[in-house]
């Protein structure tokens, strides 16, 4: 071929190619200007019985704030605050936004999506790029200075969670697991995971601790610190595998708690030991015996 037939193709302009985010995201802009105009209103409102000492009404409107870009799902939304301001002595009364705090930057679903696109692998410089994939090709403030930043308070909140007062606190059942991390160490690592039912059937995140192995040692070490905060009495079922690690540990610290092996555990390695033609046949039956309403039908089942 003599000519050349490769054709460029442009983007068109700006943040997004598509033209049904741009609109919504224009949108939510028009929508959340509204909800600040009647919320400044009810706010002025509030005040209106009170005079300055030239009899003028104390509390006025004083035009916007600059203009601020909120970093959301959908990409960039530009938005201007409405000010007020307080003509009285001493001027202390002034509008301050539920809708948007002062130093709000980004939504929460936004931040809730960084931590985990942290824990999915994807890299520090890398946070950017990402991102404007999914809110549009501008992702300002979200460096990698900025991401770790947020990391060191990640680390911070997890202490404090870690740290938490457990007093009153009462569980009838608990699950537990250890979760093994896929990174090469020269020791392999695992997370300690514990979650509660509590007594009107509320499920909770009860402990997360890294651990060796699930060795009888570390879990000894989470069930010391979950007595320590105030855990009291244990659970009335403790669920868990057949790591024996756990099994020992609970017998030293809550004594008195019953236990018993997990289904879906078991349920994995007797379907392993299958060949793929059997397995599914397999597992209704097996699901018949625990699902079972009493002991007599699970033992009819087996």
């Amino acid at each position: 071929m003599k000519d050349d037939s490769v054709i460029s193709l442009k983007k068109p302009e700006g943040n997004f190619d598509d033209h049904l985010t741009e609109l919504l995201r224009q949108g939510c802009a028009r929508i959340l200007g509204e909800a600040l105009e009647v919320e400044i209103e009810a706010f002025i409102g509030h005040y209106r019985h009170l005079y300055d000492e030239e009899g003028r009404q104390r509390v006025i409107r004083n035009g916007y704030l600059p203009k601020r870009e909120i970093q959301t799902g959908i990409g960039q939304v530009v938005v201007r605050v409405p000010r007020s301001r307080d003509r009285g002595t001493g001027g202390h009364i002034s509008f301050r936004s539920s809708l948007l705090p002062p130093y709000l930057r980004r939504t929460r679903s936004l931040e809730e999506l960084l931590p985990w696109l942290y824990l999915k692998g994807i890299s520090t410089g890398d946070f950017s790029e990402a991102l404007g994939a999914l809110v549009g090709s501008d992702a300002p403030g979200l460096s990698a200075g900025t991401i770790s930043r947020l990391k060191e308070r990640w680390k911070a909140d997890l202490e404090e969670w870690r740290k938490r007062d457990l007093r009153g606190k009462r569980y009838i059942y608990l699950w537990v697991d250890g979760i093994y991390c896929n990174v090469r160490m020269e020791e392999r690592q695992c997370l300690l995971v514990i979650i509660g039912a509590t007594e009107d059937g509320k499920k909770e995140l009860v402990a997360l601790e890294d651990g060796y192995r699930e060795s009888e040692l570390s879990w000894m070490g989470v069930l010391r610190d979950l007595k320590r905060r105030g855990l009291e009495k244990g659970a009335e079922l403790v669920t868990g595998d057949g790591a024996l690690g756990f099994w020992k540990a609970v017998e030293k610290i809550y004594p008195e708690t019953k236990w018993q092996r997990c289904w879906v555990h078991k349920t994995a390695n007797v379907l392993n030991k299958l060949p793929k033609s059997l397995q599914g046949k397999a597992k209704q039956m097996l699901h018949d015996i625990w699902m079972a309403p009493c002991r007599e039908g699970g033992r009819k089942e087996f």
